[in-house]
């Protein structure tokens, strides 16, 4: 059974200094009796959301006796916490009526409280409690309290805390249980508040840890040296070692073992694995990585490669995109531009003299582009160089091809393929779930076009990689229903060569500098994104690779613990992740490549964009 915990303390009023100094000291959620419009400004500005013990103030959570509970009637029960009353029937119509999220008991009445909201008819309201000490914390636990609440614990006593419930995950909350997701909280908490929710959490609610690393960034990676799950940052975890094996995975360990016995997970058992903890993502990772053992051994690839993005002006409006530019777009970094053919071909050419096997070519969605543009560079880059392999053109850009010149998608991929177009990227995939896609990007094609095009350019003979855009405003249930949507593409074609997960850079993202999104995923779901990848993709695509645009070498080799046979390509210039804020080189030489893998204990190979090794150390 999971424990939550949170760290709050009641306040009289709060300003933003106050506001950020508790933050800085651990708590997320202060409690105000009648809390004011400049209180909740102020909070909001400092980081922290508010509880209000008054129906009538209006807040993002409410704290309430039974009598004021039963006056919230526009209010979602899981921003609400009533306070056990010593009348129980009172409690218990509270309760009832307003399935709130918290049963908020004293330690000597937890019982009573269990079996009040255990009735037949109740919902899942949790028993919360007030713990001072580890073994306050331990017999409330053990009387059925699932939630404790933390006044003054510092990262240390939460480590004890986590050593002395072991056998139960512990999760750290906000005002709201974890599970809350981003739909739900958009349409009921004020912008500001939905802002703060989005910077305190993970993409499954709970608590993001308090490390400033974040993808893109020149901060340290935050995994200690033998672990690689950075989910707490107390003594005990941080000098500890990651347990080999999956019993490490509590409730999550038949799923793994069925795994390694050679049977899927399903979606909802995706989900789950998304939402492991601490020992269990390094028993996801452990098992992710005799997947790869299996089914790569202990060769690491790379490829030598130049990126060419021909041109930064799009008529799209995706928010996370910091890259293009536009009537409408964000005065961000660098002046619109659009490349020749003969610059194009001569980035190709340089490229070629370099050792590049491979040119990949990505662009904005220029407003006067049709389909012979795309024709053209292909033709032109063939024509100089004709055992070039060009990569090229996403889903959305062969829609828009396709599209402008007023022929079927089929169509379009032939004369591309005929052209001399090796294979396609696999971004503009972002996340296949249109709910995020959404609010991501609206104008975009959506996820069943997105398949389309893959599905056609597979079955005419033209390979693809997969991408997975995480860390926005997606979470356990999206990222599980996008490995679906690859799953039954691969079965039916085959034409996916790779998955490469892709971190969110938030610095420089438009829909970040609004406040609609996290900043970028946590170290733990990175490495979850790309192990539980391998596990769903096991038998079907054979290679997860490690973007070291977006987690530096560092993080990339990390990861080759967890499930990753490749990190990428050299790029020899890449600039949309820069855009976006990122720290990170434009450029890793193949001898980086076979430093960091030989560092690592692996064994580099060069190889082509289609994963025939060319060269091996």
């Amino acid at each position: 059974m999971v424990i939550t915990f949170l760290r709050t303390r009641p306040s009289e009023t709060v300003n933003a200094l106050s506001a950020t100094t508790r933050l800085r000291e651990g708590t997320t959620v202060l409690e105000l009796t009648e809390p004011t419009a400049t209180d909740l400004s102020a909070a909001a500005s400092g980081g922290l959301l508010v509880s209000s013990g008054s129906a009538e103030a209006p807040a993002p959570a409410y704290v309430l006796d039974p009598t004021e509970a039963l006056r919230l009637t526009e209010v979602a029960p899981w921003r609400i916490t009533v306070i056990d009353d010593d009348d129980g029937e009172v409690t218990l119509d509270a309760v009832a009526r307003t399935r709130p999220a918290y049963l908020r008991t004293g330690r000597s009445r937890v019982l009573r409280a269990v079996e009040l909201v255990r009735l037949p008819g109740n919902g899942a309201t949790a028993v919360s409690v007030f713990v001072d000490t580890i073994e306050d914390a331990v017999a409330a636990v053990a009387d059925g309290a699932t939630d404790l609440l933390l006044r003054d614990w510092d990262a240390e006593g939460i480590g004890q805390l986590r050593e002395a419930l072991a056998g139960h995950p512990l999760v750290e909350r906000t005002a709201f249980p974890p599970g809350i997701d981003t739909d739900q909280a958009r349409e009921q908490l004020e912008p500001a508040v939905f802002t703060t929710w989005l910077a305190l959490t993970d993409g499954g609610g709970a608590v993001r840890p308090r490390y400033r690393w974040a993808p893109g960034n020149e901060h340290p990676l935050p995994t200690p040296p033998h672990r690689l799950s950075a989910g707490w940052s107390d003594r005990l975890w941080v000098t500890g070692s990651a347990e080999e094996g999956t019993a490490g995975g509590g409730a999550l360990t038949p799923i793994l073992d069925r795994a390694l016995a050679g049977e899927a997970p399903t979606g909802a058992e995706l989900a789950d694995l998304f939402r492991a903890r601490g020992a269990e993502v390094e028993a996801v990772a452990w098992t992710a990585d005799q997947l790869r053992r299996r089914e790569c051994g202990e060769t690491v690839t790379y490829v030598i490669n130049r990126n060419i993005n021909y041109t930064n002006m799009c008529y799209f409006r995706c928010g996370f995109c910091a890259f293009s530019k536009g009537p409408r777009s964000l005065n961000l970094r660098g002046e619109p531009y659009l490349m020749g053919l003969d610059e194009i071909v001569q980035r190709a050419r340089e490229a070629w003299d370099r050792g590049a096997t491979e040119v990949t070519l990505q662009g904005g969605i220029h407003p006067e582009f049709t389909g012979d543009f795309y024709v053209s560079v292909v033709e032109a880059i063939k024509a100089e160089l004709p055992s070039m392999h060009i990569h090229g053109f996403t889903p959305l850009e062969v829609w828009q091809g396709a599209e402008t010149l007023g022929v079927t998608v089929r169509d379009f991929l032939l004369r591309l393929r005929d052209a001399g177009l090796g294979s396609l990227p696999g971004t503009a995939a972002e996340i296949l779930d249109d709910r995020v896609r959404e609010h991501l990007c609206p104008d975009k094609i959506r996820t069943a076009q997105w398949a389309q095009v893959m599905l056609i350019a597979h079955e005419l003979g033209l390979r693809s990689t997969a991408t997975i855009m995480f860390g926005h405003i997606d979470g356990p249930e999206s990222w599980a229903n996008h490995l679906d949507v690859l799953r039954e593409i691969q079965r039916r074609t085959g034409g996916f060569t790779e998955l490469v997960p892709l971190p969110f850079v938030h610095m420089g993202s438009p829909i970040f500098l609004r406040g609609k999104a996290r900043p970028g995923p946590t170290w733990d779901e990175v490495v979850l994104v790309h192990a539980v990848s391998r596990i769903a993709l096991h038998g079907l695509v054979p290679n997860i690779q490690a973007s070291w645009v977006k987690l530096g070498l560092d993080g990339g080799s990390r990861l080759l613990e967890a499930g990753c046979n490749d990190l990428g390509g050299t790029l020899m210039g890449e600039i949309i992740t820069r855009s976006a804020g990122a720290s990170h080189g434009q450029e890793v030489s193949p001898a980086d490549f076979e430093e960091a893998i030989l560092a690592s204990g692996r064994t580099p190979a060069r190889r082509s964009t289609l994963y025939e090794i060319l060269e091996r150390a």
